[in-house]
């Protein structure tokens, strides 16, 4: 039995443990050992995810590199790991972008300066665990999200579901945007709390769901929460759920997902949360955090509840649908640098529910790449903006202007940040978004339509910021403002390049998510729609 999966989990768990357990950062040589202990655990996770996606077989079976160790027994709960195409993507995202956010967020645990009147004491314990507090927490999401997307058991899949809302609470809390101004500290508790407890409310719901389903096989001699068996048994006829269980049970799992997505209407926690984190934690929520919710619904909403699924399917595009109009429509309107891209988000994430419950073949695949590319772009987007913002000390959007006269590099790739958000042919999002649009358009014409101006919304609100921010005069806060440095580069280089080569060779990703995506629909019994005007036969080059 492989230990390949088990490893990818535990390298960035025990990478937390001991960043944390390191000597106290008072010096800068303290913090700096840190900072590098954790970044090259997040290295050794990279190459660990990379394996894992390059033994992946996609003709192979549906979950491969399988592993069980018996946790609880006596309710057949086992710490079971597999993966598919899609969990080995998203798991393969997670690695990538860690090590990127660690370079990206090098100083935003430092101690503060001292104040004036000396109030400031370096030798304070929160000051002198503040560095390796920050990297710890950081790859104790990374371990905690990798298991998500591996873990074939339902209960084993909870337990981490939830456990990575502690890390998260502590990064946006006690690590926020020092950009934030005078009130920033009751913000960013605000801010943390209210995402603690929306997502704990989700939580609870998908644990009385999954304890309703284990009653349910139970009672039909299936005691067990492995995935893999409970979705043959529901397959096969062997395990059947009465249509009220089943859609009930689907409302309580999908309720939890819609939370962490986030799906309007219950999306308010992220603007508070991305706005006060730091633009490291940010993109933690929204690129890393948040695609475990659209994950769990491929996997267990479609998986366990087929026809529940069908059923809803209907409604949950509506809400999509307003998601994404309704982010737009937001970001267009806002002041804050960092919440305008929240309410991007908010609006990507409604085409990849969208994509996902229009239960066809081009949705599903263009929800998944979505999820991928969505990672990518956000990050670099929101990076950048850090690095602005970490420049000016502010995050309004006024107090900018003729930045690229200043800081072009800085300008340029913030550009190209803005307009991959906006799904510019030729950068990554653009396939994805155009086959969410085509899956959904063949089974719902009307809601594929209207969801098309979501893209034109995302064409204004990403030209009205750079416009207001990088062109035109130049502000006296920005006259000094220094071009990106080579750490900068080196965060942002990369997701430019994954962002192009992506657009332009998807490829490699499609090859190893389409099986899966494959495998989710014949367990929801749906094929693809045939074309409205087939092609008519023809013979003798005349038609018939």
């Amino acid at each position: 039995m492989s230990v390949l999966l088990t490893a990818t989990c535990a390298v960035p768990a025990a990478g937390a443990v001991l960043t944390a357990a390191l000597p106290a950062g008072s010096t800068e040589s303290r913090r700096t050992t840190a900072k590098a202990v954790a970044l090259g655990v997040s290295a050794v996770t990279l190459a660990l995810a990379v394996v894992v996606a390059t033994r992946f077989d996609g003709h192979g079976a549906r979950y491969q590199l399988t592993e069980s160790y018996s946790w609880i027994r006596s309710f057949g709960i086992g710490f079971s790991l597999g993966v598919d195409g899609i969990g080995a993507v998203l798991a393969l995202l997670t690695a990538v972008l860690v090590p990127i956010v660690m370079l990206a967020s090098w100083y935003d645990a430092d101690p503060a300066p001292a104040a004036p009147d000396g109030a400031f004491d370096p030798d304070t314990f929160e000051n002198r665990r503040r560095t390796q507090g920050f990297f710890a927490l950081i790859l104790a999401v990374e371990a905690m999200v990798i298991v998500s997307f591996y873990a074939t058991d339902i209960f084993l899949f909870y337990v981490f579901f939830e456990a990575m809302l502690i890390p998260m609470y502590f990064l946006i809390g006690g690590f926020g945007d020092r950009a934030g101004g005078p009130e920033s500290a009751r913000q960013r508790s605000y801010a943390a709390v209210k995402f603690l407890l929306y997502n704990l409310l989700g939580g609870l719901v998908m644990l009385a769901a999954v304890i309703g389903l284990y009653v349910i096989a139970q009672d039909q001699g299936f005691s067990t929460f492995d995935l893999p068996t409970l979705t043959n048994a529901i397959a096969d006829g062997k395990l059947q759920l009465t249509g009220t269980a089943e859609k009930t049970l689907f409302l309580g799992f999908f309720f939890a997902f819609a939370v962490k997505a986030p799906l309007w209407p219950l999306h308010t926690w992220l603007p508070n949360a991305m706005g006060e984190a730091t633009a490291g934690t940010a993109v933690l929520i929204t690129a890393v955090v948040d695609k475990v919710g659209t994950f769990a619904m491929l996997r267990f909403c479609l998986g366990l509840f087929p026809d529940a699924s069908k059923t809803f399917a209907p409604a949950i595009l509506v809400l999509s649908l307003i998601g994404i109009v309704y982010g737009a429509l937001l970001a267009v309107g806002q002041k804050d640098i960092k919440r305008l891209v929240a309410y991007a988000s908010i609006s990507h994430f409604g085409f990849i529910i969208m994509g996902i419950f229009a239960l066809t073949s081009q949705g599903q695949s263009g929800a998944t790449l979505y999820m991928v590319n969505h990672g990518i772009s956000t990050a670099a987007w929101m990076l950048v903006a850090g690095f602005l913002i970490s420049r000016r000390g502010s995050r309004l959007i006024a107090d900018y202007g003729g930045v690229q006269k200043v800081a072009p590099v800085l300008a340029g790739t913030f550009l190209i940040g803005g307009l991959a958000t906006l799904s510019l042919p030729g950068l990554a999002p653009f396939v994805s978004e155009f086959l969410v649009l085509v899956g959904t358009f063949t089974r719902y014409p009307a809601i594929g339509i209207v969801a098309t101006f979501g893209i034109v919304l995302a064409a204004l609100y990403a030209l009205l910021l750079y416009q207001r921010t990088m062109t035109g005069p130049v502000k006296d806060g920005v006259r000094t403002m220094p071009d990106l440095k080579a750490r900068e580069l080196a965060v942002v280089a990369p997701l430019v390049a994954l962002t192009i080569l992506l657009g332009v060779y998807p490829k490699p990703l499609t090859d190893l998510v389409n099986p899966s995506v494959n495998a989710t629909l014949s367990q929801v019994h749906q094929t693809d729609p045939a074309p409205a005007h087939p092609v008519a036969a023809t013979s003798g080059g005349e038609q018939k």
